[in-house]
């Protein structure tokens, strides 16, 4: 078990200088404000006779719309641990301070110097939100990279009581994740409010477990500073795959917020904190700059995963390249483009029964639009392309041997499509 002192970092960034919220345990310097304000214009001070003080009994109304959000949804906020089995060897174990020597269920002990073991061991942090109860099972939402890679999950409830969680579903694409556990000791669930309906300068809550669960159960107070705002998303490689539109907010979201809900001020979940930008591109160093997941996109997500387990989307069935990074001679003579038609996607393979196969698209065809959407890369096309649903038709426009031409495709099902690649 990871000292709860220390931090492991566990995040799939996002961009350059995107952090994700599962939180790595390290030595941490804080600074306390308490600054307090009250409606008095005066406030007696204490007795000074002889140099000796004492306190007054003044009494402040900090009463506030923001502390009944947080006393009404607090026990809906969870602390979300991600075990990990981690070797360890019996040699060294004695040397560190671990099990070596000790005994057995039985009563005798091992004193094996090769012998090793793995047990579980928190690898990182993270939160989580309790949104339903059916029954003997409650739900949480999370992020999906809390729980990614993980060999068991645990759930701090906010009064300390730790549950064993079972991942229901994840989905890497919006980076969410959906965790049961036995609903005898949940007493609250927070509920969704229409993200399309916030406001820009309009209030906002956030809590969660920044820096793990140590600081479980804390609010972070801002406001919206951009509702829809386009951010890349990468791989665990560092690739770009697509764009994601979340909510911006300068409410403070550490490591450790992540898979935390973002109220505003009538108690209503719009957003699942993801991410916060910490520098950009150049290194330069970036302040209240955090990213949530939209609760209409939570909600769409979430049922599906209940639902089915995972997300179902459609597929091309192509395998594909990005037009700028071909050079511009090879764009001329082998793909025999304009020279005016310089961003899209190549496709350097179709598979046997695919969308693009029936619809008569080749390899070497270069697809430009998709959906009416303008096709500049392989992230804009996996985004236009999950716009849609599978058995969808879409309409296509593509470069063929130098010639824009347009089709239509229906699509289909990714693992179908993944079948038939693989036949």
């Amino acid at each position: 078990m990871a000292n709860n002192s220390l931090v492991k970092v566990a995040v799939t960034a996002l961009v350059a200088g995107l952090l994700g919220g599962g939180i790595a345990y390290g030595g941490i310097t804080y600074f306390s404000n308490n600054n307090v304000t009250t409606s008095s214009t005066s406030v007696p001070t204490g007795s000074n006779k002889s140099g000796s003080t004492s306190t007054t009994n003044v009494k402040v109304n900090v009463s506030s719309q923001a502390t009944k959000v947080f006393k009404n949804n607090k026990a809906a906020v969870v602390s979300v641990i991600n075990l990990q089995k981690q070797s360890s060897s019996s040699s060294w174990s004695g040397i560190l301070g671990g099990d070596d020597g000790s005994s057995d269920s039985s009563g005798s002990s091992s004193s094996s110097s090769s012998s090793s073991s793995s047990k579980l061991q928190e690898y990182s942090e993270g939160s989580g939100l309790i949104y339903k109860k059916s029954g003997n099972v409650a739900y949480i939402v999370t992020n999906n990279h809390v729980v990614s890679g993980s060999n068991a999950v645990r759930v701090i409830m906010s009064n300390g009581t730790k549950l064993t969680a079972k991942i229901v579903g994840t989905d890497s694409v919006t980076d969410l994740a959906v965790l049961k556990i036995n609903s005898a000791k949940v007493t609250k669930t927070a509920s969704f409010g229409n993200s399309d309906n916030i406001e820009v300068g309009e209030t906002a809550l956030a809590i969660g477990s920044p820096l793990g669960s140590n600081y479980a159960t804390t609010l972070t107070e801002g406001i919206i500073s951009a509702k829809k705002r386009t951010i890349a998303t990468t791989n665990t490689s560092g690739q770009q795959t697509g764009y994601a539109t979340v909510i911006q907010t300068d409410a403070a979201i550490n490591p450790g917020n992540s898979g935390g809900p973002l109220f505003n001020l009538a108690g209503q979940v719009v957003g699942i904190n993801s991410m916060k930008l910490s520098s950009d591109s150049s290194g330069t160093s970036v302040e209240g700059m955090g990213f949530a997941i939209p609760s209409n996109e939570v909600v769409k997500i979430i049922n599906e995963l209940v639902k089915n387990g995972e997300v179902v989307r459609p597929a091309l069935g192509v395998a594909t390249y990005n037009l700028s990074s071909i050079q511009a001679s090879d764009r001329k003579s082998v793909l025999k483009l304009p020279t005016s038609v310089t961003k899209g996607v190549v496709i350097m393979k179709t598979y046997s029964g695919s969308p693009a196969k029936k619809a008569g698209l080749t390899k070497y065809d270069v697809i430009t639009e998709l959906g009416g959407k303008k096709i500049t890369s392989l992230a804009t096309l996996r985004t236009a392309l999950y716009e849609h649903s599978v058995n969808d038709t879409v309409s296509v426009k593509y470069y063929h041997n130098g010639k824009l031409k347009s089709t239509t495709m229906k699509l289909t099902e990714t693992t179908k499509t993944l079948t038939k690649q693989s036949n």
